[in-house]
């Protein structure tokens, strides 16, 4: 069955760097769009960032130029670099999978990991 497995979160200082990774299994991950996610209580998850088959990439205007998506197809992994790390990226980060190209829609993506914890103070 798919897994998404994510890791690399934590607490890190204001203007710190983090690097989130994603291991993917069950499925053909060279060939299915991949983003990531974040959710805060009370509020809607939004798309970070995502990148699609051929490695085309969407970030959202938040995180542009200071958060990076990558992928390594022959280890099924997906990377978020997150530099210049604030306080407002504070929440819980969510790696998915879906077929909607480099989209940031929540409703493109199929199969979700359980998240991981960013604390920026």
């Amino acid at each position: 069955h798919v897994q998404l497995v994510e890791s690399g979160g934590g607490s890190v200082q204001a203007g710190g760097s983090l690097r989130l990774s994603c291991a993917a299994s069950g499925y053909t991950f060279s060939r299915s769009s991949v983003g990531w996610f974040r959710q805060a209580p009370g509020k809607k998850r939004e798309g970070v960032a995502a990148i699609d088959r051929d490695g085309h990439t969407s970030y959202a205007d938040s995180v542009k130029g200071r958060f990076t998506i990558s992928k390594d197809n022959a280890k099924n992994t997906l990377y978020l670099q997150m530099n210049s790390l604030r306080p407002e990226d504070t929440t819980t980060y969510y790696c998915a999978s879906g077929g909607g190209g480099s989209c940031l829609s929540v409703d493109e993506y199929n199969y979700w990991g359980q998240g991981t914890q960013v604390t920026v103070s």
